[in-house]
């Protein structure tokens, strides 16, 4: 399996309860399949009016050790492969971490973005399962917001401080 991770060194994903712009719910749904991977997860913000990605997450399998490290299967992730991913430093501190079981997860969007008007990205992707992307628009101070994917990701949801 082949996954992506995007992108910017110097943005941390801070615990949901430190200072931050606001939490970002993400529902990775049980799937009633024969052999199942967790997904690997990356999630980004870029300017609304254009500029620079920056990660605020990547979840894949870091400790995956042997001939195949986790890293490998990153560029699944293919659009947050290319707005930065490749040429993101791996572990990542506070943006990296590993997958995540089914259920929903709640991240703190980091304090050091800017206010200002963005898009949200998060993409994941799934050893023999499949990839999805969905993104919505994203308002610094957060001001609250929901979209929801239709296969490998449920609900996202972004809530105020």
């Amino acid at each position: 399996m082949k996954k992506t991770s995007l992108l910017i060194a110097g943005l941390v994903a801070a615990p949901a309860t430190s200072a931050s712009a606001g939490t970002i719910s993400i529902t990775i749904p049980r799937l009633n399949v024969a052999e199942y991977h967790r997904p690997y997860v990356a999630a980004w913000v870029e300017p609304a009016g254009g500029g620079a990605a920056q990660t605020i997450f990547v979840w894949y399998d870091v400790k995956l050790q042997g001939r195949e490290p986790g890293t490998k299967w990153l560029s699944d992730l293919r659009s947050w492969w290319r707005k930065g991913g490749r040429s993101l430093k791996l572990p990542a501190d506070g943006v990296s971490s590993a997958t995540r079981a089914p259920g929903t997860h709640k991240i703190a969007l980091p304090a050091s973005i800017k206010p200002g008007q963005y898009t949200l990205y998060v993409e994941a992707a799934r050893e023999t399962g499949g990839r999805e992307i969905v993104s919505m628009p994203l308002a610094i101070p957060a001001k609250g917001g929901s979209v929801s994917g239709k296969s490998e990701l449920g609900a996202i949801t972004i809530s105020a401080r």
